[in-house]
């Protein structure tokens, strides 16, 4: 895992649109594995539908990186969720602080 390829990934999901969603695979592999509180999911079409379901529910996800930590094939991202939800307060923004641990293959 080299510091440039951390940097495209970085990239990719602080520039996260809807329509950016299909190009999912730039960055993931076909058989890449996502795990968060709610999901348990393989696969880039698995990984698609999720964050296509974001963007039917929430209003202007946005993540914030706010540090990365890379060692050898694992790099750890901080980052900042910030979203308000069309169902329930859809004036109100909220934020998620949180990590994720990735794979380089």
């Amino acid at each position: 895992m080299s510091a440039e390829a951390l940097a495209r990934l970085k990239a990719y999901w602080e520039g996260l649109t809807q329509e950016r969603v299909g190009s999912l695979d730039a960055v993931y592999a076909p058989d890449v594995r996502f795990r968060d509180p709610f999901n348990d999911v393989r696969g880039i079409e698995e990984l698609r539908r999720i964050f296509g379901h974001m963007y039917e529910t929430l209003e202007e996800p946005r993540f914030a990186i706010t540090e990365t930590i890379l060692e050898g094939d694992r790099a750890v991202l901080v980052w900042d969720f910030d979203f308000r939800i069309r169902a329930w307060k859809p004036r109100v923004t909220q934020r998620i602080h949180g990590l994720s641990v990735v794979r380089f293959g």
